[in-house]
């Protein structure tokens, strides 16, 4: 089983245009996910996939790869389908999908994402992860996809809002949030794309819902690195002050 991340970039965004080549000490935003991922213990090769030649440009100007798509991929899904088919990935192998706009991931949270398919081999298809949230500014804030997951760390459910809510409403308790990695084998990565939209999926506009009404499994590792997504220009500026002082 090959271990491959592919990163999804798009130039086009109608809040953020050309948010991957968004300069962030000195460097595009893209770059740093790509070098964050190629520090990935777990990992075999990094690409990133996309359908615009300036990030192709862009990437392999700083010695990165890229496998270029189809501009008609409707979803971040549909690109990494699109993507290994491009590199003749097999059924079984293993794809990593980290978003375009998490200059901060943590190299060791994709290689815990590796860990769970490499110590439970065939029992599940997809794993994400998971960080338990400590600015309370997101608790109620749509844009951090919040979940739940049962004792053996299996996704029960993804939502805009705050879940658990706590009905008594005087107890602290840990709420988690969602962070925009996944793994998946290759077979399922063709498969999901396949499914039809589903309610659930359409109504909180969550496209992780769609394999849980399909009764999937998702495992679920959390982690203790946080890593925000870069939405708008302020986003940027909160980067580069996380940034200050680290090795990467």
């Amino acid at each position: 089983m090959s271990v491959t991340v592919l990163i999804p970039a798009r130039y086009g965004s109608s809040r953020f245009p050309g948010k991957p080549l968004a300069m962030i000490h000195h460097k595009p935003m893209i770059q740093h996910v790509y070098e964050r991922a190629r520090q990935a213990k777990l990992v075999d090769e990094v690409y990133v996939a996309t359908d615009d030649e300036l990030i192709r440009d862009t990437v392999e100007g700083f010695g990165g790869k890229v496998v270029m798509t189809s501009a008609e991929a409707a979803s971040g899904t549909d690109r990494i389908d699109d993507a290994a088919d491009r590199l003749g990935l097999a059924k079984t192998d293993l794809i990593i999908n980290v978003q375009g706009d998490q200059p901060l991931i943590d190299p060791a949270s994709i290689d815990q994402v590796v860990s769970l398919f490499k110590d439970a081999p065939g029992e599940f298809e997809m794993a994400t992860l998971a960080y338990r949230i400590t600015n309370e500014a997101e608790l109620d804030d749509p844009m951090h996809v919040k979940m739940v997951f049962d004792r053996n760390f299996n996704a029960l459910y993804f939502s805009r809002s705050r879940i658990p809510f706590n009905r008594d409403g005087e107890e602290d308790y840990p709420v988690y949030k969602h962070l925009g990695v996944y793994g998946y084998t290759r077979r399922f990565v063709g498969a999901f794309g396949k499914w039809p939209v589903t309610e659930l999926e359409n109504l909180e506009k969550l496209e992780q819902l769609r394999a849980l009404e399909f009764g999937e499994k998702i495992k679920v590792a959390v982690t203790t690195s946080d890593s925000p997504e870069v939405d708008t220009l302020e986003d940027i500026r909160k980067c580069e002050d996380a940034l200050q002082g680290q090795p990467y």
